[in-house]
C-alpha cells in the first residue's frame, strides 16, 4: 500500500500573495505554514505518531532543523519508542571557512530540541542525503516514510516536495537493513558500495513485485541510473520527469527521440552545474523544439502589469539551493495498464548513484499511486509553464524583440484554433498532448 503527500509546491502561487500578502509564514502565522504544507508535515507527524511503547524508529535524514518534526520524533520517544536518527555530520567549509551544507544547522537543530541523546552523526560519507524513516513493532518493520523532503521550513513549506509511505514489511526491512549499513557510518568504499548492490540489484533479475527498493551508493558503472533511462526510453506513450539539477546526458538521449512519444519534463533550470551551463542551455532548447517534448522551467509571476496579476515570493528563507521543482520522480504510462513510477532522494545523476547516500523506489503496475503522481505532476507543470511564458516576453520585451504591450488573446469565432491539436505535423507538441489525453482521432 502506497500513499503519497504533496506540499503546495512554492510559494510562488497568487493564492499565497492575496492570502497572505506575500508575508513570510513565519510573520503571517500558522495558517500560512498550514497552506503551504497542504498535509505533508501533519502526514509525517501521524506516521511518526503510530510509534509508541515497543516500537522502533529509525530514521536517515540529510537537512534535519524543522523543530516540529523533531518534536514528532522526541514525543514518540516518550510514549516508549525506541528512537534512533542518522543526520548527515559531514564536515565541509566553504571557501570563506563557513560551515557549508546541513551539518552545523543539524547539530544546532538537535540540541535545542533536546534530541542529542537520540541521534547520531554520519561524518564518513560524502553527502548523507536520505529522507527516510523505517517503523518497527518490536523487531519487525512494518512501514517506511521516504520521498525528496528534507527537514527544513523550505523543505516542507517552500520548494515541490512529496512524503511517501509504503505499508509493505518486505520494503521496510530492506531500508532498515540500509539503515544498519549506514548505521557503521562507512567511508564511500568498494564493499560499501557492493553491499547496496547486491541487496538491491538494478534491474532486479527476475523483476517480479510491484514495489522495489534501490540504495546508493553503487558501483562506478552506474547500473541503477542506466536502468531508470532504460525504463524511461521504454515508454510506448508518454513520459514525465522532474528534474532538481538539470538532466543528465542519459535522459536527453531520451528525450531527444522523435517517436511519437510525448515526453514532459518538470525542471528547476536547464544546467546541470556552471561548468556546463551553456551546452546545458544549448541541449535543453535543441530538446524542447521537438515536436514531442514539452518542458516548463520553474518561475515566478514577476511583474504586476501583467493582467491584474500581483507579484509573488521566490523564497521563505535567505539561503536556498532549489527555489521551485526540488521533487525527484519519473512517471512512465501514467494512463496505462502497466505504469511505472521512480520516486526517491536521487536526483537522476551520476553522484546519486556512485556516490550519495540516496533510496529509491520503482514502483510498477499500481494504477492508483501512479495516477496520484500523475495529478499532481499536470497541477505543477500548468503552474509555472504559465510562469515561465510571462518570464520569456519579459526577456523578450527587455531585448526590445516584444515591441507591443501585452494584449489579452480573445477567443476566434471558428475553428482554426484546433489545427495544431489534429495536424500530426505540427511541431508544437500541441499535437502531442492532444493524442495522449484523447487518443487518435476518429477518421
Amino acid at each position: 500500500m502506497h500513499s503519497a503527500f504533496f506540499n503546495r509546491g512554492s510559494v510562488a502561487t497568487q493564492e499565497y500573495a492575496r492570502r497572505f500578502q506575500n508575508v513570510p509564514p513565519s510573520k503571517a502565522g500558522p495558517g500560512a505554514y498550514e497552506w503551504l504544507s497542504r498535509g505533508l508535515l501533519e502526514a509525517l507527524v501521524a506516521f511518526l505518531g503510530r510509534a509508541g511503547d515497543g516500537w522502533e524508529i529509525h530514521g536517515a535524514v540529510y537537512e534535519f532543523q524543522w523543530l516540529p518534526a523533531l518534536k514528532a520524533l522526541k514525543d514518540a520517544a516518550g510514549r516508549g519508542a525506541k528512537v534512533t536518527v542518522l543526520f548527515d555530520n559531514i564536515e565541509v567549509y566553504d571557501k570563506q571557512g563557513r560551515p557549508d551544507g546541513p551539518w552545523d544547522a543539524n547539530r544546532k537543530a538537535i540540541e535545542a530540541a533536546e534530541l542529542t541523546a537520540l541521534c547520531r552523526g554520519r561524518g564518513n560519507g560524502k553527502l548523507m542525503h536520505n529522507k527516510f524513516f523505517v517503523l518497527s513493532q518490536g523487531e519487525e518493520p512494518v512501514a517506511v516514510w521516504t520521498g525528496s523532503t528534507n527537514l527544513t521550513e523550505n523543505g516542507i513549506f517552500g520548494h515541490s516536495n512529496v512524503g511517501h509511505i509504503v505499508e509493505d514489511p518486505q520494503i521496510a526491512r530492506a531500508y532498515l537493513e540500509y539503515w544498519k549499513r549506514l548505521a557503521d557510518d562507512p567511508v564511500v568504499a568498494k564493499e560499501y558500495r557492493t553491499s547496496n548492490m547486491t541487496a538491491t540489484p538494478a534491474p532486479p533479475q527476475p523483476w517480479e513485485t510491484v514495489t522495489t527498493a534501490v540504495f546508493s551508493p553503487r558501483g562506478t558503472t552506474l547500473d541503477a541510473l542506466h536502468w531508470y533511462a532504460e525504463v524511461a526510453d521504454g515508454a510506448r506513450d508518454a513520459l514525465f520527469m522532474t528534474f532538481a539539477f538539470g538532466m543528465h546526458p542519459l535522459f536527453k538521449d531520451v528525450y531527444r527521440k522523435d517517436d511519437g512519444v510525448l515526453r514532459m519534463a518538470l525542471m528547476e533550470k536547464e544546467r546541470n552545474n556552471s561548468r556546463t551551463l551553456e551546452q546545458d542551455k544549448k541541449d535543453i532548447q535543441e530538446i524542447r523544439n521537438r515536436p514531442n517534448v514539452v518542458i516548463a522551467l520553474g518561475n515566478r509571476i514577476v511583474t504586476n502589469s501583467f493582467d491584474r496579476w500581483v507579484g509573488e515570493m521566490s523564497k521563505l528563507t535567505d539561503h536556498v539551493n532549489v527555489y521551485w521543482i526540488h521533487t525527484k520522480y519519473m512517471l512512465v504510462d501514467p494512463l496505462g495498464d502497466t505504469p511505472t513510477v521512480i520516486v526517491g532522494s536521487a536526483n537522476f545523476s551520476k553522484a546519486s548513484t556512485d556516490t550519495n547516500d540516496e533510496n529509491m523506489l520503482v514502483i510498477r503496475g499500481d494504477k492508483r499511486i501512479a495516477d496520484i503522481f500523475f495529478g499532481e505532476y499536470m497541477r505543477l507543470y500548468t503552474h509555472y509553464a504559465f510562469r515561465e511564458s510571462v518570464r520569456r516576453y519579459i526577456e523578450r520585451k527587455k531585448a526590445g524583440l516584444a515591441t507591443d504591450e501585452w494584449k489579452p488573446q480573445f477567443l476566434v469565432n471558428d475553428d482554426s484554433w484546433m489545427d495544431p491539436y489534429v495536424d500530426a505535423d505540427d511541431t508544437s507538441a500541441r499535437y502531442a498532448r492532444r493524442a495522449y489525453f484523447s487518443g487518435p482521432m476518429a477518421v
